[in-house]
């Protein structure tokens, strides 16, 4: 390749080399936004917006730490729902016990 069009395919090369080495993480990150704007958009429109959120954060959760604890915390908040509405009292957290993960 002469030397002239090195200095123009460089920048393609790049993107190019980027985008294989990062693919995944790109496509999850894609269809966990585009989850998340549908679950909003739900929330307004008739749909089940809150099932298609949890969906994009749980997809979003495969590559992402921030969308780990929100979904968790979603979770945490859907027990204590069914906990409210099975009239169950919540259960004793002990201090001295740590979850693993």
């Amino acid at each position: 390749m002469p030397r002239i069009a090195h200095w123009v395919w460089f920048p393609f090369g790049v993107t190019l080399r980027f985008i294989a080495r990062n693919g995944k993480r790109i496509a999850v990150s894609v269809i966990g936004i585009v989850l998340l704007l549908v679950g909003l958009v739900m929330m307004v429109l008739p749909g089940p917006g809150i099932l298609v959120i949890i969906a994009g954060l749980a997809v979003l959760a495969t590559e992402y730490v921030w969308a780990q604890r929100a979904l968790n915390f979603a979770k945490e908040k859907a027990e204590q729902a069914k906990n409210k509405v099975l009239g169950r009292k919540p259960a004793a957290v002990d201090p001295d016990v740590v979850d693993e993960p």
